[in-house]
């Protein structure tokens, strides 16, 4: 089925052939238990097969961070795995993170000034919508390429990121990923006359959102976000 384009930032696709940029709602996400028997792993030879450990099963929508070569049907390579993010729409993100609830966090995300999010449009079609959603980098899964084909063919019409919105997704995973914080770096440029405008624009701020914004940035840095 060829896609079907529902906006510039999304497309309609259906069955088992993944690309990267799939939106795969309610996805099962395997999890181990915290409270794992560590003393006791691995198994003996002679109980190996008597192991049994539970895993809890949670639904999350993800995003497909394999590349599309990658993820092919008749692709050259032996991947196993595909990759996936989770993301959460801009209202539930909010309602847990203080600083992206504010307008200047939700600036700075959207202009990609947070390395370890990366926000995407909303998709109004009918039967897929989202509203503006953020990507987390910091969680990252892997689930057998055939289970996760098999998954989203049986979920019927999907969700595509479109070219060059999932390049520019895979672009800030990768530098999510590469990100370097030195020990020592240059000191900044500034002048005095960049002093007094953000003081100007701190100033015009309400209390509440001043407050935050020089807090967040009181923070000992840890080399992310």
């Amino acid at each position: 089925m060829r896609p079907t384009k529902v906006s510039d930032w999304y497309e309609l696709v259906r069955g088992p052939d993944l690309e990267q940029g799939d939106v795969i709602r309610d996805c099962p996400i395997f999890k181990p238990p915290l409270d794992l028997n560590l003393a006791q792993w691995p198994p003996s030879q002679e109980s190996v097969m008597e192991a049994e450990i539970v895993f809890r099963v949670a639904p999350e929508d993800v995003i497909v961070l394999s590349q599309s070569c990658d993820l092919a049907a008749q692709q050259k390579t032996d991947i196993g795995l595909a990759l996936l993010c989770p993301f959460w729409s801009l209202n539930s993100v909010g309602a847990v993170n203080p600083f992206l609830n504010s307008s200047y966090g939700k600036e700075q995300c959207r202009r990609g000034n947070l390395p370890a999010y990366h926000m995407i449009a909303e998709c109004d079609s009918p039967g897929y919508q989202h509203e503006i959603s953020i990507v987390s980098f910091r969680e990252v899964w892997s689930l057998p390429l055939a289970f996760v084909r098999n998954f989203a063919a049986k979920r019927g019409r999907r969700a595509r990121l479109r070219s060059p919105y999932r390049e520019h997704l895979a672009q800030a995973f990768a530098r999510y990923f590469m990100r370097v914080g030195l020990p020592a770096d240059i000191p900044a440029f500034t002048s005095h006359r960049s002093e007094q405008d953000l003081m100007q624009k701190l100033t015009s701020l309400d209390s509440e959102t001043r407050e935050r914004i020089l807090q967040y940035f009181s923070k000992p840095s840890d080399g992310g976000i």
